[in-house]
Formats: C-alpha cells, structure tokens, sequence
C-alpha cells in the first residue's frame, strides 16, 4: 500500500510542477504588463531580468555541471550570443512591447503558436518529418493549418469587447478616453506586428538550440552564459538609443518586485522545473500545459487589470490555437509511441535470432578410425 501511495505521489509531481510553474509565469506577464504600464523602459526590464536569471542559475550550474562541463570553444560561444539575441534580448523586448500595446492574454496566445511554427521551421533542416501515411503525420499537418488559421483571426479579426467595464476606475476611465480610436488602433497594430516577429525569433531560438545541445550539452551552464550575453546586449542597445541614467532606477515595490521574480521565476526556476518535466514525463507533456499559462494569465488580466476580452482577437483565435496546438501534440505523442514500439519489436527480433542462433550448435564430424 506504502509502495503504490509512493508511486502515485511520483507520478502527480510533475503535473503540479507544470500547474505551479505556469501559474507563475501568468503571474509575471501581469506584473510586465502592470509596470509597463508605469512607464517602465522595456530595455531596462529585460537587462534586469536577464541578469537576475545570470545571479541565479551561475551557481547551480558551477555546483551541478562543474564536472561534467566541456571545453568551451570560441564557436560554442559564438553560437550562445546568437541564442542570446534569438531567445533572451530580441524575443523578450518584443514580447513586452506586445504585451505593453495590447494584452497579456494577447500576448499569451502568440507564445501558444511556438511549438507549430518550430515544427513548420524545422521540416527544412530534418528535424521533422511528416508521413501522411500515418494518423500521426496527417495529425501534425491538420493542427499546423488550424493553428495558422487560428493566428489569422487573432491578427486579423479584433470583433466586439465581450465585458462592460463601466465599473473601472476614473484614473483607467481617462486614460482609456484620452486615447483616439486611431491611436489605439495603431498601438495595436503595432504591438501584434512585434508579437509576429517575437513569436518567429523564439521559435528559431529552440533549432539553434538544438544544435548547441549536441555541442554543449549543459542546460544550466549554457543558459547562464546566454543570460549574461542577453544582459549586455540588453543594456549596450538601452545606452545606444540616448536613454537617460534615470530609467535605471526602479521605483516603488512593484517594479523591484517584478524584475526579482521575473528573473527567478521567468527565466530561471521556470527553466529548471520544465527540464525536469521534460527528462520525467517528456516533452509532449510538457509543452501540453502552455495554453495554461493564457487562461490564467486571462483569469487574473479581467478583473485585476480590466483588460478588454475581445471575440475574435482574444477569444475565438485563442481556442483556435488551443485545438490545433493539441491536435500537432497528438500527432506528436502518436508519432513518438510509433517509434517506440517499432524499437521494442526490432529488439524482440533480435533476441529471437541471437536466441535461436545459439540453439543450432553445429555437431562436430568425429572422423577419426575406430
């Protein structure tokens, strides 16, 4: 009984890991949004994040992967600055100048189309391959087409807000008024168009990543060095644009706070806990819980920040892209199931032949007189 209580507890600990490291990452898309807001310099937040994550993972990589870390070579940190751009300095800027013109649900969404539009980019370079023979094949290419089509409607079809927000305050009430259509309009123009490119650049950040795990295959090590690489190049772009010395300082507990637990939490435990997942129940299941970081992220965007729901922008796209993202992720378990039962029966067969190689013992031919 003691065993099977055991075993039962093991297998829960990486869903309520999941459940807990998506509830958090929620929770720091709603504190970016909320001190964007503030005024907050986008470059000045990401150079902060990045070095708060750079102090964290530093040791746990010196203390896990200091005996097992390879030589670092001069093309293995040229390959780590460009994974800095793609996955640290380029892709969160984006991503907060996204979340800053429209919404954290929003901005939630897009993040959903990571994984169809790594597998489109991978089919070039043989990472994928698609069999349209195969249930699983024609899974992955039917939830590719729904995913796109449900990044369509979130791009193109805003619709009706489905909340009255009569009841915000007469401080979001101004704001809100003192804004035009059309200026409104084109900040969301603006920040869906650097969504599209942080979206591209992420999900070319995870093939790059698969080359420098084959060439430096330490998770914490490599994420640390790009964590620092992505910092410099954060804060060297902050000082080119003729940014003042004053956007440095962080003002009140909500700005220090953001930028300690979106370090931490966004960019290192988060890290750390989904490798885990990963290496326990693979990445199928881990990738699964993405959307639940947009449903949260709306749970607490609604009241909290009386954000807008739109019909088509945040609603109907966004459970488009939920469909066809696990319609691709079954396609991909049903994929990998494949592989290994096709794996498990080459196995048996070789047993069986290296078994029945030994039965036939040939009987030596005694021909000598008797």
């Amino acid at each position: 009984m003691a065993g099977s209580r055991s075993r039962s507890c093991e297998e829960w600990k990486p869903f309520i890991a999941m459940v807990g490291v998506d509830s958090a990452f929620a929770v720091v898309n709603i504190l970016l949004k909320k001190v964007l807001d503030q005024g907050m310099d986008h470059l000045v937040l990401v150079t902060y994040r990045l070095s708060i994550s750079t102090i964290f993972i530093a040791p746990i990589a010196y203390f896990f992967e200091r005996d097992s870390r390879p030589r670092l070579t001069l093309r293995i940190l040229c390959y780590l600055f460009l994974s800095a751009i793609l996955g640290a300095s380029l892709t969160q800027y984006l991503f907060l100048l996204g979340i800053q013109y429209t919404s954290a649900t929003f901005a939630c969404a897009f993040v959903n189309m990571v994984p169809v539009l790594t597998f489109l980019m991978a089919l070039p370079f043989g990472f994928e391959a698609v069999n349209l023979k195969c249930s699983s094949g024609r899974a992955k290419v039917i939830g590719t087409l729904v995913c796109i089509g449900g990044g369509a409607l979130l791009t193109l079809y805003k619709g009706p807000s489905l909340f009255d927000h009569s009841h915000i305050t007469n401080r979001t009430m101004e704001t809100t008024i003192s804004l035009s259509s059309a200026k409104k309009a084109e900040r969301w123009t603006v920040g869906t168009i650097a969504l599209v490119i942080g979206t591209l650049s992420w999900s070319s950040w995870f093939l790059l990543q698969s080359s420098i795990g084959k060439r430096y295959p330490c998770q914490y090590s490599s994420t640390a060095i790009m964590s620092f690489f992505g910092a410099i190049q954060s804060a060297i772009l902050s000082f080119s644009t003729g940014s003042p010395l004053s956007v440095w300082v962080l003002r009140g507990w909500i700005q220090i706070t953001t930028v300690l637990f979106a370090g931490m939490v966004g960019s290192g435990l988060g890290y750390v806990t989904m490798s885990w997942c990963v290496k326990k129940r693979g990445p199928v299941f881990t990738a699964a819980f993405s959307p639940l970081v947009q449903i949260m992220a709306a749970l607490i965007d609604i009241p909290v920040l009386h954000e807008h729901l739109y019909l088509g922008s945040s609603l109907l796209g966004s459970i488009v892209v939920i469909i066809g993202l696990y319609i691709l992720l079954w396609g991909k378990k049903k994929e990998m199931q494949n592989i290994v039962s096709k794996l498990a029966q080459e196995a048996e067969e070789n047993k069986i032949q290296q078994e029945t190689h030994l039965q036939v013992i040939p009987v030596p031919n005694d021909s000598r007189p008797s």
